[in-house]
Order: C-alpha cells, then sequence, then structure tokens
C-alpha cells in the first residue's frame, strides 16, 4: 500500500472477495525517511526511525499517512516495512547505468527484486499466500498456465514493467485493479470512503526527491563525465557537464543551438561523448537484449512475431524475434524504431499477452557478446 488511489482500492477489493488483507508500506527511498515514520509498534514487521523529508511521491510521509488510514477505514492490519538495505541495490544500480551511458528502468527493478521478490519472503513469514499490488494488468488461467496481460485500461497499463517477475511467483500475485478503468478506480475509492479517492499519480522516480537524476547520481559519484557533443559527422558543437544528463532520444536540454530539432543519438561513455543528429538518425532496424526472462515457453532459435515495446511509455510496435540462447533475445523491426536505448527494456507481447523480454544492449545488427 503506497498511499495512492489504486493500491488503496486494490486492498479494498480484495476484501469484497473475501480475502484476509495486510497492509504494508515499503519504505525503500533512501531520501524519503520519514515515509515510514507511522504510529505502529507492532513487532511483526521493522519500523523506521524519523527523519525529515519534504519529498511529494510513492513514499513520502504524507503517503504512509494516507496509506494508515486507508487500512484504518478499511479495517485491516498495517506495517511499515523497512527494505532499506535492499533498495540500495536498486540505487546502486541506477548510479552505475547512468554513469555507463546507459538509461535504467528503475522501477522494473523494483518490481523484480522488491515487490515481486523480497516481499514474497516477508509474504512467507506471515503465512501470507499472496503479494497483492495496484498494477494495472491482469491475470488468466491456473497453475501452469497462468498469463500476465495488459491492464484493461490502456493508459494506465504497466505489464511493460512486470516482464521481469520469476514465473514461478504468478500463481502467487494479485492485480485487482487490472480490469477497471482509472476512472472507475477513483469512484470506487470515493464509495469506499477513502481520502485519496482524488489523489493525483506519482510521477516521480521515487528515490530523487528532487526530480533531477543528474543530480543524484553526480552526488553518488567522483568521477568527472563531462566531455564534448558532437554531431555523427564528428564536428563538435558544445560541452557537456556529464553522460548521466542525457538518454537516447533526448531532444531537449541538450546545451546546444542547431537551428533545427536535434536528439541525442548515442553516447560513448569511454569518450564521454554525447552524439546527436537529426530524427531520421535515431531509427534502429532492431536490438539485441540481455538477461531475459520469459512467462511462457519460447523455443530457442527459432523466429516468431510479437509486438515488441521499448520504453515504458512506447507503444508495441510489430517486429521479429529470436531467442539467440538461454540469455540472449534478438529482435528485428517491421519498421525501423526511433530511440532505442541501451538499458531500457524490450518487453515481447502476444495480442494482450506478456510473453517475456530483456534488457536492451545495443540497437546495432552486431551480436551482443
Amino acid at each position: 500500500m503506497s498511499g495512492g488511489v489504486d493500491s488503496s482500492v486494490a486492498a479494498g477489493l480484495l476484501l469484497e472477495q473475501g480475502h484476509e488483507v495486510i497492509g504494508v508500506f515499503m519504505r525503500h527511498g533512501e531520501e524519503a525517511v520519514e515515509a515510514c515514520a507511522v504510529d505502529d509498534t507492532s513487532p511483526l514487521l521493522p519500523l523506521l526511525e524519523d527523519r525529515s523529508d519534504h519529498k511529494q511521491g510513492c513514499c513520502s510521509a504524507t503517503d504512509a499517512a494516507d496509506a494508515r488510514r486507508v487500512a484504518e477505514r478499511l479495517d485491516i492490519p498495517f506495517y511499515a516495512l523497512d527494505l532499506q538495505s535492499e533498495f540500495r541495490r536498486i540505487v546502486d544500480y541506477f548510479v552505475e547505468e547512468y554513469s555507463t551511458g546507459r538509461t535504467p528502468n528503475p522501477c522494473v527493478m523494483c518490481n523484480n527484486w522488491i515487490k515481486f521478490g523480497k516481499l514474497f519472503d516477508y509474504a512467507d513469514g506471515v503465512d501470507a499466500e499472496f503479494v497483492a499490488t495496484g498494477h494495472y494488468a491482469r491475470l488468466t488461467g491456473f497453475g501452469e498456465d497462468v498469463r500476465l496481460l495488459r491492464g484493461r485500461d490502456r493508459s494506465k497499463d504497466q505489464a511493460y514493467v512486470l516482464f521481469g517477475v520469476q514465473r514461478s511467483l504468478l500463481t502467487r500475485m494479485l492485480l485487482p485493479i487490472g480490469d477497471f478503468e482509472k476512472r472507475d478506480i477513483r469512484r470506487r475509492a470515493a464509495e469506499l470512503g477513502l481520502r485519496v479517492a482524488e489523489k493525483k499519480d506519482s510521477q516521480e522516480i521515487c528515490f530523487v526527491t528532487s526530480g533531477k537524476h543528474d543530480e543524484f547520481v553526480r552526488a553518488r559519484r567522483e568521477a568527472d563525465l563531462s566531455g564534448e557533443i558532437v554531431t555523427t559527422e564528428g564536428q563538435v558543437v558544445g560541452h557537456h557537464p556529464g553522460i548521466e544528463r542525457f538518454t537516447i532520444g533526448q531532444r531537449k536540454g541538450l546545451g546546444v543551438a542547431m537551428g533545427e530539432p536535434y536528439f541525442v543519438v548515442r553516447i560513448e561513455p569511454e569518450t564521454r561523448r554525447v552524439v546527436i543528429g537529426e530524427r531520421d538518425e535515431l531509427a534502429a532496424p532492431g536490438l539485441f537484449a540481455v538477461d531475459t526472462n520469459w512467462l511462457v515457453d519460447i523455443p530457442i532459435d527459432e523466429p516468431f512475431s510479437c509486438h515488441a515495446q521499448i520504453r515504458y511509455n512506447s507503444e508495441p510496435v510489430s517486429a521479429q524475434a529470436l531467442r539467440v540462447d538461454e540469455s540472449r533475445l534478438r529482435i528485428d523491426f517491421d519498421s525501423p524504431c526511433d530511440g532505442v536505448a541501451p538499458g531500457q527494456a524490450v518487453v515481447c507481447f502476444h495480442n494482450d499477452q506478456v510473453l517475456g523480454g530483456g534488457w536492451i544492449h545495443s540497437s546495432n545488427a552486431r551480436v551482443c557478446s
């Protein structure tokens, strides 16, 4: 329970379905320790010490208080779970990826390692059968045939960020709001008398309290990552304070005036160069991905058609895919795709179903090592 409307209504729906529900607020942002300074002394789960923090996001003090009030309204137990040490792994990953010219996705990693990873350890500790969240995605089927599907509300669909969940855990997951539109969730929150019915959705990375990820990375790295901004033809057109402030496809904030739109087309961590070009230079015919995870049986070395999604806010595009081996994936787009960013996830869909995916290694035709 994050204190938002989605997880709050998810808890209410589970109660309506006859489940015994335990509300858990995860304290995980390094910069938002006050988030879990809740007035609960239960010995079931560890709590935190107080610390002042003004962050407005998914783990602020206000969110903790909102989650607790929702739990009181629903009359369910509520605990603050201290996952700071586990979440430090997410922060280290975030800093390392940006420092090496890649674009991380901490939300996917959080789902893989914590929400549908470490949290199951705590569920086992209290004999809980399921772990439920307020994600806009759906589960269908039983036993070995459980499938992960896109959420009914396509504008809020979050199936992409769940591709990395272990297949064996699908039978123990519950996604109560996946069949609802966002407006229906807000209406149900109002019907339940929950004060969070009109609460705005969090748009920030939960541990970057300032909203400025480049400053966050620089504060945790001693190395100088500044360098030149060059065109694809090699012309030096400016300088930048650090590669951590850029991602493939970025247009705003380049710090140079070219007279026409230019985009980041490549980041070179070895030279610390940021390479910019015109839009047509962003187009990639395909990509290679590593560290794959599959939620269905996909044979190795047998091409298959799918729709591939390369970013959380992008639409899946038609493509041909191939499992190169146990950990690698090749995607060839039916039409060249813009903004393929190493470090982001690529997820394969068949209609609404998540097949699996991996982490983008490169956007060229070379087989990754």
